[in-house]
């Protein structure tokens, strides 16, 4: 395997662990300082291997992919926070919202047209389902579809929603009968649209290749 691919992988393993425990302190009005355990585990091996699958199959070129992996990592980094305290701080939603906007003129895996689309019709989706499924989606989560789209753009970004949907149902039923949450608990769906967002761009021929 290429020493830069699996060096971008150990740098986002370390920076998934990081997270983990950022989390796990901050904000500090919700943070529970949990000590290191299963789940800064989990977040660190996944990290890595996304990171590293992202690098390698991204046929951008290197700047774009840089940009990419950035905006990964800030997701990665609200994925962290919204399993712990069930936010999305806008310390890292916004400048994730900014460098998706600025990126999308010089995307050129991304129409500029087909990523305001993605994230204007996801944003419409989630919307239209708040208010179908009360108290099932936070403000937060809009913002967070948002700069998803740009990254992803249409039809890419209807596969992420997707993706999302099912393993929020599935992980919702688990829980379900396991018994770890009850009918009127609150499970966030932050890091739901973060994976499916992941998933695309591991396995959708459509992203991290050059249209433009």
């Amino acid at each position: 395997m290429n020493p830069a691919i699996i060096a971008i992988g150990a740098v986002f393993a370390v920076g998934g662990a990081l997270a983990e425990r950022l989390a796990s302190t901050w904000p500090p009005d919700e943070a529970q300082r949990r000590p290191i355990g299963w789940r800064t585990a989990v977040l660190a091996v996944v990290s890595g291997v996304v990171g590293a699958g992202v690098a390698a199959r991204s046929q951008l070129p290197w700047w774009a992919t840089g940009v990419y992996l950035v905006l990964l990592a800030l997701l990665l980094v609200l994925t962290a926070t919204d399993l712990e305290q069930r936010r999305l701080p806008h310390l890292i939603l916004d400048p994730l919202i900014l460098l998706a906007i600025v990126f999308v003129p010089f995307n050129p895996g991304v129409e500029p047209m087909m990523a305001i689309v993605g994230a204007a019709a996801a944003v419409a989706f989630l919307g239209a389902l708040a208010l179908v499924v009360r108290g099932g989606l936070a403000l937060g989560d809009l913002y967070l579809v948002a700069p998803i789209g740009l990254m992803l753009g249409w039809p890419a970004i209807f596969s992420a929603l997707f993706a999302a949907a099912f393993l929020s149902a599935g992980t919702s039923l688990v829980l379900l009968a396991t018994r770890r949450v009850g009918m009127r608990s609150y499970i966030p769906f932050g890091p739901f649209l973060v994976a499916g967002a992941v998933l695309v761009l591991l396995f959708d021929d459509r992203v991290l290749r050059v249209v433009r």
